[in-house]
């Protein structure tokens, strides 16, 4: 089964190029213009209205500094600056696979939330028409964070954002393992939910089993293997590994900021603690099809991936870091 999915990224909003990446539309545009950050509360002076009217109907109009110093809340003059220098950074590229790329390149500073959505706006079109719902519920963890629970020997992640705004609904399982209010409800992701992910992914309801060697973490090699093929044209195999042992850190990438803090450890060489060990989340064998394409001092190696639980049970991925931290001789934006 397929259907449309993810619909509150708004990625209706946007065209794609001959090239298959995301063009910036004045649609999109709108959309930003839209956030209650900058739409004209009641109180806002008659300054503030006007510059939302004006840039509403003109998406790519220019805006003087003194229109900004017009407007009389304080929050609301920087909140118009962000924005503007957001703008600038979409209208500067062709594409929203060209902005990422600029943007995590060059460690521009972008709110976290447009980065997030940003990321979200690829992966819609990078998965367009998938059939398979865990995939599709891996790839919500490159931008919408997990709370983590071990519950007979399974480990679930769930929705960080949902789960704090759940309540009213009867209880379920999940409830007590993750520490929710008995009025929470969430489902796990399996055989009999899967179906149903299409017609509820916008409310980003369902958990994952991260466990070792089940679904979860072959659908999120899958994902790491298809944003890497769209961001950078590269052909590569990531696999799910089972133990650590099976890894040999001549080059690796941290996919958050725990699993970073352990790959540095495991490449000086230390031990890792039992705790530590346990907190790993996944860990994965990355080659590529054509090693050329690679520093020649690891030419050929395979690079390994790592995601580990912080001391908070939220896992943050940093998708970004799959872009800066694979050991290329060269990176060429898509266009």
């Amino acid at each position: 089964m397929s259907g449309d999915f993810w619909l509150s990224c708004g990625h209706h909003l946007v065209d794609r190029d001959a090239g298959g990446g995301l063009r910036i539309t004045d649609d999109l545009l709108k959309a930003y213009l839209a956030r209650p950050e900058l739409a004209p509360p009641a109180a806002a002076n008659a300054a503030e209205r006007a510059l939302h009217a004006a840039v509403l109907a003109a998406p790519r109009r220019p805006v003087t500094p003194a229109e900004i110093a017009a407007i009389a809340d304080q929050d609301a003059r920087e909140n118009w600056q962000v924005m503007l220098a957001f703008r600038a950074h979409l209208l500067e590229h062709p594409t929203l696979e060209a902005v990422y790329l600029d943007i995590v390149r060059n460690n521009r500073r972008v709110p976290h939330i447009f980065l997030n959505q940003i990321a979200q706006l690829i992966l819609r079109n990078v998965l367009d028409g998938s059939d398979d719902a865990f995939v599709l519920r891996a790839a919500e963890l490159f931008f919408r964070p997990q709370r983590l629970a071990l519950h007979e020997n399974a480990l679930i992640a769930a929705d960080e954002e949902t789960l704090a705004g759940l309540g009213g609904r009867p209880p379920s399982p999940l409830i007590s393992m993750l520490g929710l209010p008995p009025a929470a409800e969430i489902d796990v992701l399996n055989e009999d939910t899967a179906a149903g992910y299409w017609g509820r992914s916008d409310l980003f309801d369902l958990a994952l089993d991260l466990t070792a060697g089940r679904r979860g973490q072959q659908a999120l090699a899958e994902v790491i293997a298809r944003w890497l093929k769209h961001l950078l044209g590269l052909e590569l195999t990531v696999e799910p590994l089972t133990a650590l042992q099976e890894a040999a850190f001549s080059w690796y990438v941290g996919l958050d900021a725990e699993g970073t803090r352990l790959c540095d450890a495991l490449w000086r060489g230390e031990e890792l603690e039992d705790l530590a060990e346990a907190s790993v989340v996944g860990l994965y064998r990355l080659t590529f099809a054509d090693p050329s394409l690679m520093l020649e001092k690891v030419r050929g190696e395979p690079v390994y991936l790592m995601t580990a639980m912080p001391a908070d049970k939220v896992l943050r991925l940093k998708p970004q870091n799959l872009i800066t931290g694979l050991p290329l001789r060269q990176l060429e934006a898509v266009s």
